[in-house]
């Protein structure tokens, strides 16, 4: 493994598309672990996008000893829900979604938060996107890397790129949804790509 590939503890390809599309311009490989899916799924269980981050990096860096893993915890918060969905983000459509053990599906996942916000008038549907990126090796974190993006949340998606919630939110900066984006111009606005640019620019310094 090259001294320049870091490893991101996901099998969303979308997180996939993201990471890379920053990395490559400072020159860094990224790549999913091999075997991901066959490992013990981390529970997220923190109270914080800081503590699940934190706590993947850590345990899937134990399967690839002397490399760097990178995991994230990133979701939206909705100013007019009181923050959520929060850390539940993946799971936000489950009936209790802070018990729920898997992901629920992010149409099903739009949908509850568009049932929540309606009637909601849009100057009053603010929110944002937030990310934390932990690195880590051998079981020890190394960092922690922080990035938001500000936005409103629409009433019905548009786009047919991104993931998640990236239909919903509309970045006034660009005039367009996080969906309308390609990866490379998320990159430059997005909650993951603000806190990859930090990681990437400590990376550069520290490895």
């Amino acid at each position: 493994m090259s001294a320049r590939t870091v490893l991101v503890a996901t099998s969303n390809p979308g997180k996939l598309r993201d990471f890379a599309g920053a990395a490559a311009l400072h020159g860094i490989e990224i790549a999913g672990i091999s075997g991901f899916a066959s490992l013990p799924t981390v529970v997220e269980d923190g109270e914080s996008f800081e503590e699940n981050a934190r706590k993947k990096a850590e345990e899937y860096s134990l399967a690839v000893p002397g490399e760097v893993v990178v995991a994230d915890d990133s979701g939206l918060e909705v100013d007019a829900l009181g923050g959520a969905p929060g850390v539940h983000s993946a799971r936000y459509a489950a009936e209790k979604p802070h018990l729920a053990e898997a992901n629920t599906d992010d149409e099903a996942n739009n949908e509850r938060v568009l049932r929540e916000l309606r009637g909601v008038p849009a100057e009053k549907r603010t929110g944002r996107f937030v990310c934390v990126l932990a690195a880590a090796r051998d079981g020890r974190t190394l960092g922690t890397f922080r990035g938001t993006a500000e936005g409103l949340i629409l009433e019905a998606p548009r786009g047919r790129g991104g993931f998640g919630y990236d239909p919903l939110f509309f970045f006034p900066g660009v005039g367009r949804t996080f969906a309308e984006l390609t990866a490379e111009e998320k990159s430059l606005y997005s909650h993951r790509g603000a806190a990859l640019r930090d990681f990437l620019d400590w990376f550069d310094r520290s490895v």
